[in-house]
């Protein structure tokens, strides 16, 4: 088993950091670009949003396959397969002239995103010792936060510097590097063993996932918070690039430098659980995530900067707690929990743009704020009754 400080360890936690960048730099890549599809294909723009949704939707669906399939069949040479499928899917999308053929290319990109994703965890915890785990994981989380903001600084550079198609070109050879990369530095699995997986299996403990109150709820918080969180940095590009503010791609790709301070969220929530229980750091961070996203009616590109740093800490101390508090109270079948709870927050990330749209309409960046805080005030409410479930059943509800 491979222990912590080691080169193979640093080998290993390399590659996935590289491989989680690669994936999430792919999935974010068009959100700066949204008001250019607006201009170029002359759509709405809850049809430039589509380019996002979709991605999010097919990525979603993929996590609850890859994993059983990884059981069957291995780690390595699952994750180089799919991560070679977004290579292709990403140039194709390089080459394509319409809209239509743009979204066909990133509902398949979705469906070869989710391998890395759906494995990453898995290989670790086949092949490092526990304590090398704990800190290869928050390795890996930071290689999704800094994939999803490198993703967006790309998109809106190179898409204000040569255009969106040759944005997807350079994407192509930035995935290229980091899966040949990818395939040098991960080493083999030597600790893997084979299991026979069938649907009927997968169906039944899926269903008691689902069954599970304690876990229920938890997909419920998580999914429906990244359903108003991820789609208010949809939105807010548009409110951006309008008068009074006119701010180019490259300048819209700045502004998901805000997520740095959900990397920090992160990072203390797992302390800050040590003292307090998991679904009560649930109720603060939901708190803090509506009081960021009232700070983001103050009419001034600070403020509107402000209110996206402070929504960034609270949704991701929330959704951090949240993805551990599954992981803790799924008693078998972990790897399906986490899968499920990571298909709610996808399916939240690719519905919560047609929930807001209608707002939008209706008043513009205050109807997003207002329609936010109605599904917040409902993701408030889920928190603390699975609070009041949780202590009535004496679960240990912090991380002692």
């Amino acid at each position: 088993m491979i222990d912590d400080g080691t080169a193979p360890f640093w080998r290993a936690t390399l590659a996935l950091c590289l491989g989680s960048f690669m994936i999430f730099a792919n999935v974010y890549l068009t959100q700066p670009l949204l008001p250019t599809f607006v201009q170029t294909f002359q759509i709405t723009e809850l049809q430039a949003g589509w380019s996002f949704t979709i991605t999010t939707l097919t990525l979603g669906i993929s996590l609850l396959f890859y994993g059983p399939l990884s059981d069957a069949f291995g780690r390595k040479s699952l994750m180089l397969m799919s991560m070679t499928g977004v290579v292709l899917t990403t140039f194709m999308l390089s080459q394509t002239q319409s809209y239509s053929m743009l979204l066909f290319w990133r509902g398949l990109q979705g469906l070869c995103l989710g391998g890395l994703p759906a494995i990453a965890i898995a290989y670790m915890s086949d092949e490092f010792k526990h304590k090398a785990m704990i800190l290869a994981v928050g390795f890996y989380i930071s290689g999704n936060t800094i994939g999803g903001i490198g993703g967006r600084l790309i998109g809106g550079f190179v898409g204000e510097w040569l255009g969106w198609s040759e944005t997807f070109l350079v994407m192509t050879l930035v995935s290229f590097v980091l899966l040949m990369l990818f395939a040098m530095l991960l080493p083999a699995s030597q600790h893997f063993v084979a299991k026979k997986v069938t649907p009927l299996a997968m169906l039944v403990q899926l269903s008691r996932h689902l069954q599970n109150p304690l876990l229920l709820l938890a997909y419920l918080i998580g999914g429906f918070n990244f359903f108003i969180f991820i789609n208010q940095y949809s939105f807010v590009t548009f409110l951006l690039a309008d008068a009074p503010y006119n701010l180019s791609p490259s300048w819209l790709g700045l502004l998901f430098l805000t997520y740095l301070s959900g990397t920090v969220g992160s990072a203390l929530s797992g302390r800050i659980a040590q003292r307090i229980s998991q679904p009560v750091c649930m109720i603060i961070g939901i708190l803090i995530l509506m009081a960021g996203s009232m700070l983001t009616l103050i009419p001034h590109i600070l403020g509107i900067i402000g209110g996206f740093l402070v929504s960034a800490f609270g949704f991701f101390f929330a959704h951090s707690t949240a993805s551990s508090w599954v992981s803790q109270n799924a008693h078998q079948a972990k790897a399906s929990a986490s899968s499920l709870y990571l298909l709610f927050y996808y399916l939240g990330a690719s519905s919560g743009g047609f929930y807001l749209q209608p707002f939008w309409e209706w008043a513009g960046w205050p109807g997003i704020v207002a329609g936010s805080l109605l599904v917040l005030m409902l993701t408030l409410v889920t928190a603390v009754v699975l609070y009041r479930i949780s202590a009535a059943n004496n679960v240990s509800v912090s991380m002692h």
